[in-house]
This record gives structure tokens, C-alpha cells and sequence, in this order.
């Protein structure tokens, strides 16, 4: 889940910064995709996606046959979960191969090792890329984001799915603390915690899969530490 969820954080940013006509957004694109290339080079993602797409096909083809399921819906996101799962089949297991072989690429993402190494006497071949007209750069990273898109649409959904999997229920941290003991059989991907617009703290989780605390912060500025509220904090907590 931690990967997952880095991996949506990053693409999120990726899709954003790639609307952006400047060459500063242009950057922070490829930054973006550097990063996300680096986690999916960790590991085998893309055989962890396809695992969590099969059971959440199984999981939602299993109430199929109980009454009052909106039949429509379930058809929708069922044939959703499916089509994924085929597009990360079918981009096989050297689906980063073209990024990683790309001179191009490398040579951006070594010199990014280095602070301030990606300016234009350092490598000149970017800068002017850089300066060619939107259209041109985007086909460029159109191609390059085509590889990972699969995974990370995938990855995009998955978190959707299990968000949305969970009511959110009234809960009280006495004097900013919450802690909770998971029955055995319960399952646990993700927590949520919700809090009235506006409020002036946040919440900092820590836990294992037996049991988890939830304390509530208080942020006054930057120049100061947060410390942990004295008064009970009314919040939602959802159990995904």
C-alpha cells in the first residue's frame, strides 16, 4: 500500500506539471517520471498490481449474486478492473525497458544526483529540448509516460476501490489521542481520517496490524515544533 500510494502521489504530480506550456513544468515532469521509474525498477510492481486487480475482481464478482447490488454498477467497475488487468498483461514484464535504455533520460537523471546539475552549461542537449515548442515536448513525453500508464492507472483505481470500500464512522481522540485494537479476523489496507474544514491540527498514525494510534498535532508556524492537542478532537475514521 505505501508503494501505492507513493506511486499515485507521483503521478498525480506527473499529470499535473505535464498540462504546464513552461519549460519549469516541462521539468518537473520529468523529474516526476525519474521518480516513479526509480520505485517501479524496485521489486516486480507490476506482478503486485496484477495481484491486487485479481482479487478485486474476485472480491466484487462475489456480490454478483446478492440482492440489492446495483447490478449496472458492478457490471461497470468490474469490466473497468478487467481492462486493466489486460493492459498490465499485456505491456509484459520489460515494460520499462525503453525508458531505461533512453541516453536521453539517463543523462537527466544522472546529473540530477547532482544539485543544480540539470542547468544548461551542464547538459546543454536538455535546455534546448527544453526550449522546442509544447507540442514537440509532450509527444516526447507522451511516449515515455505511455510505458507506465498502465501500471499507474491501475494503481490509481486499486486505491479507489478499497477508499471507497468503507463508511466513515464518528470517532473521539480524549485530549488528542485515539488508539484501536483490530479484531483477528478483521482486514486492514488503509486508514483514513477526516477532519472539519479548516481545523489546525492533523493526525500522525502510527500502528502495526494488530493495533493502531491516531494523535492529533497542533501546527502554529514553521519556526515551531507541533505538539499533540490537550482536547478531545471529534474526527471520521474509516477502516478500508
Amino acid at each position: 500500500m505505501r508503494t501505492f500510494l507513493r506511486l499515485e502521489f507521483l503521478y498525480q504530480q506527473m499529470l499535473y506539471n505535464n498540462e504546464l506550456e513552461s519549460d519549469w513544468g516541462t521539468r518537473a515532469t520529468i523529474d516526476t517520471l525519474l521518480d516513479i521509474l526509480a520505485i517501479l525498477s524496485r521489486g516486480d510492481a507490476r506482478s503486485e498490481v496484477h495481484k491486487e486487480l485479481d482479487f478485486q475482481v474476485g472480491a466484487l464478482q462475489r456480490f454478483q449474486s446478492m440482492p440489492g447490488v446495483d447490478g449496472g454498477r458492478l457490471d461497470h467497475l468490474v469490466n473497468t478492473l478487467t481492462e486493466s488487468r489486460r493492459q498490465v498483461s499485456a505491456i509484459g514484464t520489460g515494460f520499462l525497458q525503453s525508458l531505461k535504455d533512453s541516453e536521453f533520460l539517463n543523462a537527466v537523471k544522472h546529473r540530477s544526483t547532482i544539485p543544480g546539475g540539470t542547468c544548461e552549461f551542464d547538459l546543454p542537449e536538455y535546455s534546448h529540448w527544453l526550449r522546442q515548442p509544447m507540442e514537440r515536448r509532450q509527444a516526447d513525453l507522451k511516449a515515455w509516460i505511455d510505458d507506465i500508464r498502465p501500471i499507474c492507472d491501475a494503481v490509481s483505481e486499486i486505491l479507489w476501490l478499497i477508499r471507497e470500500s468503507s463508511q466513515p464512522v464518528d470517532k473521539l481522540a480524549i485530549n488528542g489521542m485515539y488508539q484501536h485494537s483490530m479484531q483477528k479476523d478483521a482486514s486492514c489496507r488503509l486508514l483514513r481520517v477526516t477532519l472539519q474544514d479548516g481545523s489546525r491540527l492533523f493526525p500522525e498514525i502510527s500502528g502495526s496490524q494488530h493495533r493502531f494510534t491516531v494523535r492529533f498535532l497542533e501546527w502554529s508556524a514553521i519556526g515551531s515544533r507541533a505538539v499533540q492537542t490537550g482536547r478531545d478532537v471529534p474526527f471520521e475514521l474509516s477502516i478500508c
